[in-house]
């Protein structure tokens, strides 16, 4: 099975070449998946020779969906541009679906640790909300998972297409759990470590996106 490693970004110039060449190592192909952003991000990974495409503008959802379709191998692995995610868990990452075990694997951060989940008010609730969500969709599907939020991933590409996602935001990392749980297919986690960003802040604004988050959990659970 070939492996796809796809890097959504949006004006991560300062860190999209170390990214890179961390991933080079670990797949078959590299595809960087391009929010139009309005730095030299996607002209630095031209010249790095990986194949780039761009999303249609509408969010970390759309570069989701933009990487599935467009990635040539059979086991897509998202991991994020910021480098908050450390290239060399790949392979374990993958393993359990190289070994027909899984079709979708989770780098959770409550097994391998965060530096970027605690330490201020807003982390405080980012990391209340996220629990609340991963124990709700534990009971809804019966099963035992820590993290349903990190983007870090690996997925069949079959079962990517196939389980119809549909959110535009980061509320599609949720989203994917569950439409993959509700049509049958296998969900595992792996411990997997997240670092600080290096460069800038997180896009992500708890208090204007909260209720995407509720709304995106409550229309999936049945």
């Amino acid at each position: 099975m070939k492996i796809s490693i796809v890097i959504p970004t949006r004006n991560e110039e300062k860190s999209i070449k170390e990214i890179i060449e961390q991933c080079k190592p670990f797949g078959d192909e590299i595809l960087v998946v391009d929010g139009h952003s309005r730095d030299r991000t996607r002209y630095i990974a031209e010249e790095m020779g990986v194949r780039l495409v761009l999303d249609n503008q509408k969010g970390k959802g759309e570069g989701i969906r933009a990487g599935l379709k467009e990635a040539c191998g059979d086991i897509v692995v998202f991991i994020d541009a910021d480098g908050s995610h450390d290239a060399r868990d790949i392979p374990i990452m993958v393993q359990p679906i190289l070994e027909g075990k899984a079709d979708l694997v989770i780098g959770s951060r409550m097994r391998g640790g965060s530096d970027e989940l605690h330490g201020d008010l807003s982390k405080f609730i980012r990391i209340v909300g996220s629990d609340i969500i991963t124990l709700t969709i534990n009971y809804r599907f019966g099963v035992f998972l820590t993290d349903t939020q990190n983007g870090f991933r690996a997925i069949r590409k079959d079962v990517g297409l196939k389980i119809g996602l549909k959110e535009n935001i980061f509320t599609i990392e949720q989203e994917m759990i569950m439409k993959t749980l509700k049509h049958g297919y296998r969900v595992m986690e792996v411990p997997a470590h997240e670092y600080s960003r290096k460069y800038g802040r997180s896009n992500i604004v708890v208090w204007k996106v909260a209720h995407r988050y509720l709304w995106c959990l409550i229309k999936n659970l049945f």
